[in-house]
């Protein structure tokens, strides 16, 4: 009877746990986070679909110049950030290793020694006083005791709170090496801008110079003709002055000069040196034609847009696993071994062993405001997650748009200005032979000298700014980092 009883209350108070732990987990918070928009227009400014895209070629058949090449693979080796984001890749391969090791056993080894003495007039020292190990044989005194063994504990993954971590870890990973990819691209587009800058400066060097022998001519034409009273000294104050302003600009061209070899020397890690380059030639370079594709493509080709596809895939774990710690977890710990009061006697089996098996159901009662926070935070985060895929997939299509644009105007602009530079050239001389039978004032001669020179650094900047477009374009497109 009494036992028929004790199992009605058994069964109640199980009953009554249950539907404890019922009502307790009907309040677990749900927040739905909208889906991200990967949507783009179906394509760029141009009408055509042609799926063609430049982002393919890899670097190494983009850029044809050895000198170039030769740099670029020097800085993937040796330039310091990104050899740091190298170790971040790195942590994170190893942050995947500690997650997966979390929702496997734990298992360990120990042995302890230890001495204990007991007060006689206590409960157990009254017990070790009157109890005997063997017959006529008492418990030593002061107590000894001796053990090793093994022990293991294990979190069951019910919830896949664990492996959902380990996944969130892999994915991080993934972005981590989209990271370093786009700040490979960086890298490459960086080097190469500074390249084509260091080739457009001696060219703008080397036109100073021919200007400079131009005007040094004229200004001894305009002394003889003073001395022949057909000229002013103000006329030959001007001139002096004109050739003094080309010297001086002369050296800051030489100080950007060293200033863009040195950063060149940076971005590839080593001391400065003098950068081998061909600039000859460098105003009828030839701009290749770039082919943008389709904008869906840069969804497969950018790594930031990837980089942050992977992040809100995390984010979106993170989210489970922070949902996760609203139910109980379960733990099995278990241990076996040895321990005797003398280290004699650890081997006597089975009077020293020692073994303990321990299942345990942990559950969050009392501080649930904490793990509603946490949760609703990593929905935030979430939430920030998708506005930073949109972000991004927005300001790549942005680029590429102002690139098309940037490319097609300067393409127009460098053609007009071929055909100012021709006009003005030919300028200098008329003016010159106009001068020289008192057919035009000095002052024609000096504005046609500056204007000619105006446009002759201008088209090189041109020139300039059209490879950049160009290597902008690749990078904005996708290329670069493989």
């Amino acid at each position: 009877m009494n036992n028929f009883i004790k199992n009605i209350k058994v069964r109640k108070l199980y009953l009554v746990s249950v539907l404890a732990l019922v009502s307790l987990y009907s309040c677990v918070p749900t927040r739905t986070v909208r889906e991200e928009n990967k949507t783009v227009p179906e394509l760029y400014n141009s009408e055509t679909e042609d799926t063609t895209n430049t982002a393919v070629i890899k670097w190494k058949e983009f850029f044809t110049d050895p000198n170039l090449v030769t740099l670029i693979d020097t800085a993937l080796a040796n330039n310091q950030e990104l050899n740091m984001m190298l170790q971040q890749v790195d942590m994170a391969k190893n942050e995947i290793k500690a997650k997966k090791g979390e929702y496997l056993p734990f298992v360990g080894v120990y042995a302890g020694a230890e001495v204990e003495k007991v007060g006689e007039f206590t409960r157990n020292g009254a017990v070790e006083k009157h109890l005997d190990i063997r017959e006529e044989e008492e418990f030593p005194e002061p107590l000894t005791n001796f053990s090793a063994g093994l022990s293991a504990s294990w979190e069951l993954d019910i919830w896949k709170k664990l492996r959902n971590g380990k996944k969130a870890a892999v994915l991080e990973y993934l972005a981590s090496i989209e990271g370093k990819n786009f700040m490979v691209t960086q890298l490459v587009t960086e080097i190469a801008s500074s390249y084509y800058e260091l080739m457009a400066l001696d060219n703008q060097l080397e036109i100073i110079e021919q200007n400079l022998e131009i005007q040094q001519q004229a200004l001894k034409m305009v002394k003889l003709q003073k001395e022949a009273a057909r000229a002013t000294l103000l006329a030959v104050r001007r001139f002096e002055a004109e050739v003094y302003k080309n010297q001086s600009n002369k050296f800051q061209i030489q100080q950007k000069i060293v200033e863009t070899e040195n950063l060149i020397n940076f971005l590839v890690g080593r001391y400065p040196q003098s950068i081998k380059r061909s600039s000859n030639g460098f105003i009828t370079k030839t701009v290749d034609t770039m082919y943008s594709g389709i904008p869906s493509q840069l969804l497969a080709n950018r790594p930031d847009i990837r980089k942050a596809e992977y992040e809100l895939s995390a984010s979106k774990l993170n989210v489970n696993i922070a949902k996760a710690n609203f139910y109980p977890s379960i733990g099995i710990k278990a241990g076996v071994g040895f321990e005797a009061f003398k280290p004699k006697f650890l081997t006597n089996t089975p009077e020293s062993l020692a073994y303990s098996l321990v299942g345990d159901i942990v559950s969050p009662l009392i501080n649930r405001n904490a793990i509603k926070a946490e949760y609703q935070n990593a929905n935030d985060r979430q939430l920030q997650a998708v506005f930073e895929y949109e972000k991004t997939i927005l300001n790549a299509f942005i680029e590429v748009q102002n690139q098309l644009s940037n490319v097609e105007n300067l393409k127009k602009s460098y053609s007009l200005k071929e055909d100012q530079v021709q006009a003005l050239t030919e300028s200098i001389d008329l003016s010159l032979k106009l001068f020289r039978s008192a057919r035009a004032e000095y002052t024609e001669v000096l504005l046609t000298q500056r204007e000619a020179l105006d446009s002759k650094i201008e088209i090189i900047e041109t020139k300039r700014d059209q490879l950049l477009a160009n290597v902008k374009l690749y990078q904005a497109l996708g290329g670069g980092w493989n």
